[in-house]
């Protein structure tokens, strides 16, 4: 016991490491998924994550963006060692306006689908400078007289804080020879992939050898959600096989989402499937009853339709034997007193009806006579009755003679059934009979509250785990 303990404990925790490793693959997938749309956001509050994970996405500084952005730093640094109004400061400030100009009109943004950052740098500078056009924004802004006029420092730190860390997001992503983008993100995935590669691999040849018929790709296939992990494309699809594989890992309990989730299909699907089902049923007694196979059916016939018999027993007359005997052997005996009274009470109605009696009433002690007479009789009629299908149950020759007489009104009703107009007739009648109860019933029974019945539904088996849990 405690070696088999210990080896589902060391299978747990097996599963628990597969699983956790799974979940740092998937974490690793989403990240490289979201990294270009979440890129900004990292720069700005994790540069570091951008300075490392770049090469992997193949990004570079783009050269215009950068240009730009080193020209305000050398800016920067000439004013501080020459002053503002110094012919070297003029040079480079005429420099930042044709940059400025060409940044406008190029578009660097582009290639990384970041026009909208380049609106942004637009829209801001045409409100700090009061201008329509962002152009001549631009050529004012970078000017002696005006950075000057309103303080170098000032207008300077305007840029860095609203301006620079837009242009700063502009990047340059390299094509290889295919015509894609540059990802090297399989590098990092390519390790794992190979984990789960042999441990699919193991897997199987043990889910194989449990299972000789199994073909390899039985095998394979009995773990199809692990192949998701092997995929280098749609990587987004391991979300499910780390699902599972936390469920399984008993890390996560997900039983009562899945329970939730078969629910609410039956609960979607349910009403459409009782009309199917039902209907389905309709049409096919409606078919036969038409093509004269129920009729068939009841009388024994084959004229119509071979009958299959899988035991050579006729399972009417088996079944009314059984309820005959039940009927004399059981039931009778136990509802005498009730026949009996019933019969006493219709004998003294047809006394009392009796003209002759009446007259006898008035005779002393004849009601008490009469009382006493009703009772022996009904008493008599009901035990001779009982006596005789007792006696018809028992004896052969009345068995012979009964079940003759069966056959003889089975096969009567047969002709007179058969006869053209009565069989149409019948058949008619049933086939109406039927469309109505689909019409009538079929609709109200798909309406029926299927939340209620998912309710007695979750109830049932929440009693049925309660009786295990005590058991």
């Amino acid at each position: 016991m405690s070696n088999s303990k210990s080896l589902n404990n060391s299978k747990l925790w097996f599963e628990r490491v597969m699983a956790i490793l799974a979940a740092i693959n998937l974490c690793l997938v989403l990240f490289n998924l979201s990294y270009i749309s979440w890129r900004d956001r990292y720069l700005q509050y994790v540069p570091r994550i951008v300075i490392a994970y770049d090469p992997v996405k193949g990004i570079e500084s783009h050269r215009e963006t950068e240009k730009y952005l080193n020209t305000i730093d050398e800016l920067k640094n000439q004013v501080s060692k020459t002053g503002l109004q110094s012919p070297q400061v003029e040079t480079q400030l005429a420099e930042l306006r044709r940059l400025s100009a060409e940044m406008i009109v190029n578009n660097p943004f582009a290639a990384a689908n970041k026009s909208g950052t380049l609106e942004k740098i637009k829209n801001k500078m045409r409100a700090h400078m009061n201008e329509e056009s962002a152009k001549k924004a631009f050529a004012i802004f970078w000017t002696q007289e005006y950075l000057a006029q309103n303080g170098w420092t000032n207008e300077f730190m305007f840029f860095n804080q609203q301006i620079r860390p837009l242009i700063a997001t502009n990047y340059y992503r390299r094509i290889g020879e295919n015509g894609e983008y540059i990802d090297y993100f399989w590098l990092i995935d390519l390790p794992f992939v190979c984990i789960f590669a042999v441990e699919l691999l193991i897997r199987s040849y043990y889910i194989k050898r449990r299972y000789p018929s199994f073909s390899w790709l039985n095998a394979i296939l009995w773990r199809w959600y692990d192949l998701f992990l092997l995929l280098p494309f749609w990587r987004w699809l391991r979300t499910i096989t780390v699902i599972i594989r936390l469920d399984q890992a008993q890390i996560l309990n997900l039983q009562p989402i899945r329970q939730e989730i078969h629910l609410g299909i039956v609960s979607n699907f349910a009403e459409e499937i009782t009309e199917i089902v039902v209907v389905r049923v309709i049409n096919q007694v409606q078919g036969s009853i038409r093509r004269g196979e129920l009729v068939s059916w009841f009388l024994q016939k084959e004229n119509l339709r071979p009958y299959i018999d899988i035991n050579n027993v006729n399972e009417v007359e088996a079944i009314a034997a059984i309820l005959v005997q039940t009927i004399v052997y059981q039931v009778l005996p136990k509802i005498q007193p009730e026949l009996v009274a019933i019969l006493q009470h219709n004998l003294e109605g047809a006394l009392n009806n009796s003209p002759v009696y009446r007259n006898l009433q008035n005779l002393p002690g004849v009601t008490k006579i009469q009382t006493q007479l009703s009772e022996q009789l009904a008493t008599q009629i009901t035990t001779n009755l009982y006596n005789a299908l007792v006696t018809t149950v028992e004896d052969p020759v009345s068995a012979k003679l009964s079940s003759q007489l069966v056959q003889r009104f089975s096969e009567a009703l047969g002709e007179q059934i058969q006869q053209k107009h009565v069989l149409l007739e019948l058949q008619s009648l049933l086939v109406d009979f039927l469309e109505e109860v689909k019409l009538n019933y079929v609709r109200r029974l798909s309406q029926e509250d299927f939340n209620k019945i998912l309710e007695q539904t979750r109830q049932l088996r929440s009693v049925r785990s309660g009786t295990r849990e005590v058991g």
